[in-house]
This record gives structure tokens, sequence and C-alpha cells, in this order.
């Protein structure tokens, strides 16, 4: 973890160095400055010497000016080191999550990612800041003090070093109390940000359900225990100032008596009594500031572990050395697939630390041509999403081969790969912006007639045209002021832009009306005749007239060919047809439990 930390400093390494440079400089006119009031009380204003405090205080206040240009250097410097470093953490996460496949996006929830990049970081910024600048401070400022205590009287440096001792003991207790606390308030953290991630996006469902009460109750319980987890840890870290103010003030009875007895006995001066006082408050100081850094860090180390998982997480899928970069055809096999899903049993949303397996196909088998149109259609969970989601290497397989373009696809560069195969899946997104800018996501040098051509096959040019700004209309964040038939085009155009060997529409079509899925699909059979189109649909309509259908059940493929030859030959296939052809519901309750 340290590692992996320290190297997220890079071009701020010069700042880290002289921040600590600066704080040593600062502390040491800091500490002699009591030194010189003594000799100002002894030899000026005892002596009724004018001229040496006159001397004395000029010094004094050259020492002070040092001190105060040597403390705003410093926090100049921290700062400019913490807040780079902190952004370099944002970064590398960020990097790093965009080379994730799909089964490592799986380990983690979004809202734990979400507190990784922004509460996580701060915590590790503001810790860092405290490093460069109070762990050099206050143990360095401890020991200049106990040195100045010590030179001045050593007989009662015993009451400072006394007073050490219980301020220490009493200080472990507590943080070794709260360090604990601090552990499960990150993941309650992520259990907050669940929730509201949850209602947000969803707030329309909520609405429509009239389920207010309950999502904020929920949201509540959530932050009511986030608020105890804090109220106890802060009621603990409450217990340093009594403590502190008990041995200060200890500290100071004592030396006020046996100091007292000393200038009368001749062996200590009021000068130097005064420096003590200064140097005894400065050592318990220096103490109280390093527990609350011990503290800072603890809480600190939670968060440099849940983002150093992140940062330091190698995706398992990568290029080969020497990749493919060229992919033949459109041609697809499936030769003895099996795959498994890694499924996160914690009941956190915090990363996945308990996984295990769960099958979602087996022995899949068959070749699809270049230029075929393939349907696949079975109910819910059969598996027909993961099976085309492996064609682009969003996952890889757990047993057996998927050819593309007669090359396994874990040969090729997966940038080619995923250039070659176009995909518009379940979850259309689209992103704020312009309706031409979304579009572009797909080719980002398109034209305005290339997007064009491309809506006019998805239909979606009528009714971009029917807006008042046309290709120019703003997109709200997540298309949330179109409709989701308009989404669906939106995402099949950008799709198309591509020029993609192999397009891939999972169940792209759902909000579309039969009449615009047919002229969609008429528009791919006429203008697309040599790209390899696979369509997963729930409408038999959708993919009757495809040149072969797969049937799916339960992770297996359990028909492949025409519809005439299905109709024959596959029972599932044809009670789906049969209960679409009367209309009397939903094939994929029944067609699920085949």
């Amino acid at each position: 973890m340290i590692k992996t930390l320290y190297g997220q400093i890079k071009e701020y390494k010069k700042a880290s160095i002289l921040t600590p440079v600066f704080i040593v400089l600062e502390v040491i006119m800091d500490v002699l400055i009591p030194y010189v009031t003594a000799s100002l009380i002894d030899k000026g204003i005892s002596a009724g010497n004018m001229q040496n405090v006159y001397f004395y205080g000029f010094v004094m206040i050259i020492m002070a000016c040092v001190s105060l240009l040597f403390g705003i250097l410093a926090g100049r410097m921290s700062a400019y080191a913490s807040t780079g470093f902190a952004a370099n953490l944002r970064s590398a996460m960020y990097k790093n999550i965009q080379t994730f496949s799909f089964a490592d996006i799986d380990r983690f929830s979004t809202s734990g990612l979400v507190t990784r990049m922004t509460t996580d970081v701060s915590n590790l910024q503001n810790a860092y800041q405290q490093i460069l600048r109070v762990t050099v401070r206050a143990p360095f400022r401890l020991i200049l003090s106990i040195c100045m205590c010590l030179f001045i009287d050593a007989r009662l440096s015993v009451i400072f070093i006394l007073a050490m001792v219980i301020l220490s003991f009493s200080l472990y207790h507590i943080i070794s109390r709260v360090a604990r606390m601090f552990q499960k308030v990150f993941e309650q953290y992520d259990e907050l940000n669940l929730k509201v991630q949850e209602n947000v996006q969803a707030i329309r469902v909520v609405k429509a359900f009239v389920r207010e009460k309950y999502e904020n109750e929920k949201f509540a319980k959530a932050a009511e225990g986030l608020y105890w987890l804090y109220v106890r840890a802060e009621s603990l870290m409450a217990l340093n100032h009594p403590i502190m103010n008990m041995v200060v003030y200890g500290c100071m009875i004592a030396l006020s008596w046996f100091g007292a007895h000393y200038i009368v006995e001749g062996t200590l001066t009021t000068g130097e009594l005064t420096s003590l006082f200064t140097y005894v408050m400065s050592i318990l100081m220096s103490l109280m500031m390093l527990s609350m850094v011990f503290i800072m860090l603890t809480q600190s180390a939670a968060s440099g572990r849940r983002v150093t998982e992140v940062i330091n997480l190698k995706t398992d899928i990568t290029n080969p050395e020497n990749p493919v970069t060229v992919v033949a055809d459109g041609s697809i096999e499936f030769r003895d697939v099996r795959f498994d899903y890694s499924v996160n049993d914690s009941p956190s949303p915090a990363t996945g630390s308990h996984q295990s397996k769960r099958s979602a196909l087996y022995n899949v088998s068959f070749r699809i041509e270049p230029g075929q149109t393939i349907g696949i259609i079975g109910g819910t969970g059969s598996g027909k999403s993961t099976l085309v989601n492996l064609i682009s290497r969003l996952y890889d397989v757990t047993k057996g081969q998927v050819m593309v373009g007669g090359c396994d696809v874990r040969e090729y560069d997966i940038h080619t790969l995923r250039n070659a195969v176009s995909v518009v899946l379940q979850q259309n997104t689209l992103f704020s912006g312009t309706i031409l800018e979304n579009l572009r996501w797909g080719n980002e040098h398109a034209t305005l007639e290339d997007c064009r051509e491309a809506c006019k096959i998805a239909q979606a040019d009528d009714f971009i045209m029917e807006k008042p700004d046309g290709y120019e209309t703003r997109i709200e964040q997540g298309g949330t002021n179109i409709s989701g038939g308009q989404k669906q085009r939106l995402c099949i155009a950008r799709a198309l832009l591509k020029h993609p060997r192999i397009l891939i529409l999972d169940d792209a079509t759902s909000a579309c009306d039969t009449a615009t899925d047919a002229k969609i699909r008429m528009a791919f059979r006429k203008q697309l005749p040599e790209m390899t189109q696979l369509i997963i649909a729930q409408r038999i309509l959708s993919v009757k007239d495809c040149d072969k259908i797969i049937v799916m059940d339960n992770g297996m493929v359990t028909g492949f060919g025409t519809h005439e030859e299905l109709m024959k030959t596959n029972d599932l296939y044809r009670e789906i047809c049969e209960i679409q052809n009367k209309d009397i519901g939903d094939f994929d309750k029944k067609g699920g439990n085949a």
C-alpha cells in the first residue's frame, strides 16, 4: 500500500521535501524565542537595562518574522503537494477503472467506487498534508523543547517527563479504540452512497409507486448508523482535551511550586522559569498534535487500502504479446464454451471480499457465417446477454474458445476486436450533450451526413428532424428528455457509425413499437447485407425472418436453426411461438422453466 501511494507523489516530490525543511526551520525559530525571552527578562527587565530590552526585543521580532516566513512557505508547499497527490490518486483510479473488464467492474459497487474517489481520497489528502507538516513539526518541537528544558534546569524536567508518561498512556487507549470505529465508518459510507444513488437514479419509479416515505426511512436508517459511529468515535476523541487540560494545569502548578522555591534559593531565574512554562506547554501540545495525527493516520489507512485496491487491480483481460490487428471477416464460432460469473457474497456494497462462482453458460457450440443474421431467443436469465458479451471479450470464457474471423478473441488487440464488434446493450446509455455529440461516440470523425445516414437506418432521423434544433438538440444526463424507443434508436445509430463487421443488438428494440422494429429489420437487410448481425429479442416477430435462430435455456443452446426447423424440432421454441401467437402472456416465465 505504501509503495503504491508513494508512487502517486510523482512531480510533487520537490514540494514534499521542501515542506519539512521549512517546518524544521520554523520550529527552530519558535523554540529559540522563549530562550531569548528569558534573557530579555533577566538581563533587561529585571536588571533595568533598557538597551538589553531593545536588543533582545529586536532579536525576537526578527526571529518571529523569519518563523512566519518559513511557516507561510511550508503551508504553501504542503497544500501544493497534498492537493497534487490527491489529483494523481483520482487520476490513477479513474484510468485503471477504464481498463476494467465487466468481471472486474462486478467486484465493486458504483457507490463504493464513488466513495473511494471522493471521501477516501480526501482523507488521504488531509493525512498527507498532516504527515508533511505535523509529523515533522510535533516530534521535532518535542525533542528541541525537551533539550531546552534539560539545558535550563534538569531537576524540573522530571515534572514534564512524568506528565508525558501520563498523557501518552491516556492517548494510546483513546486512539486504539477510535481506530477500530473508523474502520467501520467507511463501510457505512458505501451503504449511504448506495441508498442515495439508487434513489436518485430511480426517482421516477419511486414517485410512480408513491414510495417516498419508504425511501426516506431507508436512507435515514443508513444515515443514523453513520451518525452513531461518528458520535461514539468523536465522544472518545473529545476526552483528549480534558485529559490534556488536566495534565497542563498539573504541570503549571508543579512548576510554579518548585520553581518558586528554586528562585528563592537563587538556583533559578524568573526568566528561566517563564521559558520553562513555554517549553512545557510546547511539549504537551506536541504530544496532543501527535495523538491527533495518529488518529488521522489510522483513519486514512483504511482509505489507503481501499484506494490502492482499485489502483493495483490488474484486469484479467489484456492484450497478448503479439496481438492480431485485423479482423478478417464477421464469422463467429463457439467451441465448447463454458462461462462462470464471480458472485460477491458479501452483504456490504464495498468490495467483494467473499466471492463464489456461478455458472452461466454450459458447453455452448455453434458457428455463424459472415453476413448472416442470427436471432437469439430464450427466457430471462437463460444466458443470452452473457453469450454476446463473450464475442467482444467484455468477459473471458472460463473454458473453451470464442472465434471471430477465424481467430480466438484472446489473440486480438482488444481495441481492434471491439472496433469490429459493435454492441447495443440492454441498458442504453446516452451522455449529456447534443444528439450529434452522442452519435459521434461511435465515430468521432463522422460527418453530419454520416450521422444522418446511420439514423435513417435506425429509424431515428424523422423524430430528430422534428425537433427545433435537429441534431443539435440537447440530451439531458441519461437521456431523460427523450423516450425509451428514441433512446434505443439513437444507440443503434451510434453503433452503426463504427461500421463494424459484427453488430449485436441485445434486446435493443424492446421499447420500439412493432412497426418501427420491422422497419429497422428491413433497413438492416437492404443496407447492411455483409454485416453479421446478432439480434437478441423477446418477440418471435423480431427473429422469425433471421437466417438462423439460437434458442437458449438455463445457459445452454437447446436449438439452432431456421424458424421452420425449430418449429419441428424444438419444444421450447414451439411453445414460445404458440404463447405469443395466442397473445396470452409473457413467455419468459413459462419458457424459463421448460
